[in-house]
């Protein structure tokens, strides 16, 4: 049996919002996020802490222009949905601000919702 890479699944804005960040952030992202569609995990992904576990993922790049975060989930067996992508602004420590927590978790329900869909769709053939 040949495994086959899972697909990218982008929630909400966050492709548009991935184009948005500078081609060095956005190449090195690319590269985290092909990992996870490999079923591998890049050495710059760490657990983002606040999930109860290892399903929710973050990668951290820094630039002239700033940190930036791409946090995405490997929790559902049919893809790897990516759930934000953005530039850190919190100028207090290294903590996730508090807003993009809760974007975070609103479109993890979401991701949660597609990959039943995903996995009922193919139950059903």
């Amino acid at each position: 049996m040949v495994d086959q890479d899972k697909p990218l699944v982008w929630i909400g804005s966050s492709k548009k919002d991935l184009m948005a960040l500078p081609t060095p952030v956005r190449k090195f992202f690319g590269h985290a996020l092909d990992f996870a569609q490999h079923g591998e995990q890049h050495g710059a992904a760490k657990v983002l802490k606040g999930f109860g576990g290892a399903g929710v993922l973050e990668v951290v790049e820094d630039d002239a222009g700033g940190t930036y975060r791409a946090v995405y989930t490997v929790k559902f067996e049919d893809a790897v949905f990516v759930l934000h992508c953005f530039q850190k602004k919190s100028r207090s420590g290294i903590a996730t601000p508090k807003e993009d927590m809760e974007m975070i978790r609103a479109r993890l329900k979401v991701a949660e919702a597609l990959a039943k869909e995903m996995e009922h769709g193919k139950a059903r053939y």
